[in-house]
């Protein structure tokens, strides 16, 4: 599960050096007006990440209950580039073989995140999950942004990967994940076969090593304040609330 965490803390987000606070200031909630003006948030994460898929349904729950809006973009992040696109062996041989974990404590581990991820209603099933490089899948999340369809075709790889055991490495699958969303099979395809996309993976990985990010999942609001992990929903409400205030004033 690589450098993915449940926790984390509130950051700075404006250069790699800076620090600062999202959470934890007075209660702004009454300092939010009946103004409209959406947060901006820009998410860090991966398609391998457990805790990214839990990380996004607590934020979820979060903008639900904000009740404004909320402008989302996902930015790619890979938790472990040097991954082969046919790993021999489940997720207990890799965490076992290549992060050096006892294969008793990994399959605990598993056991203890598939039971936080159904607190949350995901159904985890790290029997199947083929473990794999996800390049070509965030290559596929820049395709469907660039044809207004990101936030639903990363709601569809994250679903196939862990909880479906679905092939998210290779391009025919990807290319049938993207056609259920409705997104054109062919020019997904082609988008995948030429790497059209690369370039701006690499562009979000190179943003995130200015952030300083190191782990994901991690959100960045409006630019400025960041918050790592998957946090409790009152933590993303409160951090929503903070910086809509500030940004009707």
């Amino acid at each position: 599960m690589g450098r993915s965490g449940a926790g984390g803390r509130a950051r700075w987000a404006g250069t790699p050096h800076s620090r600062g606070n999202a959470v934890g200031r007075s209660a702004v909630a009454e300092a939010v007006t009946e103004s409209q003006n959406p947060v901006k948030v820009d998410i860090w994460s991966d398609i391998a990440c457990p805790w990214c898929f839990i990380g996004k349904r607590k934020f979820e729950d979060a903008v639900e209950r904000y009740g404004r809006p909320v402008d989302i973009e996902y930015h790619s992040f890979e938790l472990s580039p040097d991954t082969p696109v046919d790993f021999e062996g489940d997720e207990v041989d890799f965490l076992a073989k290549h992060k050096g974990m006892p294969a008793d404590q990994v399959k605990g581990m598993l056991s203890q995140v598939s039971g936080i991820a159904a607190e949350v209603g995901l159904a985890y099933d790290f029997e199947h999950l083929q473990h794999t490089n996800t390049v070509k899948a965030h290559e596929l999340l820049h395709f469907a942004k660039a044809n207004g369809r990101q936030r639903e075709m990363k709601e569809r790889l994250l679903s196939a990967y862990f909880e479906e055991g679905r092939h998210v490495g290779r391009i025919d699958e990807l290319v049938a994940l993207a056609a259920e969303v409705g997104l054109d099979p062919e020019e997904a395809r082609l988008a995948l076969t030429d790497a059209r996309h690369l370039p701006d993976v690499r562009a979000d990985q190179a943003q995130a090593q200015a952030y300083g990010i190191t782990g994901v999942p991690f959100f960045v609001l409006d630019g400025r304040y960041g918050i790592s992990g998957a946090q409790a929903p009152e933590a993303f409400l409160q951090a929503l609330e903070q910086v809509g205030s500030e940004a009707d004033r």
